[in-house]
């Protein structure tokens, strides 16, 4: 799920510290980042998709994207219409399961992405999440589209997570949780994604998030960390 990484309408909250500019070439290496990681961890099982608003902004994902992504725009005049219509749209296709997945999150590891399509390829009904610890999730996997769990979720709230469980113990299904990430649209989480990143000693994340890491680090050279990272 994404938005065009236009100046002035992605990550308004990093600003400031980061310029209008900075923000959406953040956000553009965190789309980056994350579709790689995606598209290392699909093999042959899996698909990459970019569902992206808005309608017309095809061109913004040039040379941003794998090669193995596909474009799929979104519909909907609400954040839970977009994720149903988008999972609508998925299973349509022909997709046997769905995940729909932040492009907030870069710190997610390969790995994760990767344990996903195992869990939903299952028999036994389930819902798959990952959890933000900010109370949201960057992660939702549907084995058929369940519109329930996006119904009546206070979007945007410490309460996201924790309803859409209540939503899928209400279907009677099991719920499946990934590692907790979480999500970088603030100051305090972009210091968190600095210490990080740009941290010598965080030897576990040297492999993460490659184009993030290559952003802030050239920012930090220029003007120094306290720029970003105070």
């Amino acid at each position: 799920m994404t938005k065009a990484p236009r100046a002035g309408q992605v990550k308004t909250r990093l600003v400031p510290p980061l310029t209008p500019d900075e923000a959406a070439q953040l956000n553009s290496c965190f789309l980056r980042d994350t579709t790689a990681a995606i598209s290392a961890a699909a093999g042959s099982v899996a698909c990459g998709i970019a569902v992206y608003t808005p309608v017309g902004a095809e061109s913004d994902y040039d040379d941003m994207l794998p090669p193995d992504f596909a474009l799929l725009p979104q519909r909907g005049d609400h954040f839970g219409a977009r994720l149903i219509n988008a999972a609508e749209d998925l299973f349509r296709i022909g997709f046997s399961s769905v995940c729909l997945i932040d492009s907030d999150s870069p710190m997610v590891p390969v790995e994760v992405y990767a344990e996903a399509p195992k869990l939903l390829s299952t028999d036994e009904p389930r819902i798959l999440l990952g959890p933000s610890d900010d109370g949201g999730y960057y992660l939702i996997g549907l084995q058929r589209l369940c519109r329930r769990v996006f119904e009546n979720i206070d979007w945007s709230t410490e309460r996201v997570l924790q309803q859409t469980i209540a939503r899928a113990r209400e279907l009677q299904v099991r719920v499946e949780l990934l590692p907790i990430g979480y999500d970088v649209d603030d100051g305090a989480t972009l210091r968190r994604l600095c210490q990080e990143l740009l941290d010598t000693r965080a030897t576990s994340t040297n492999d993460v998030a490659p184009a993030t890491r290559e952003f802030l680090s050239e920012i930090v050279a220029r003007e120094g960390r306290s720029r970003i990272c105070a």
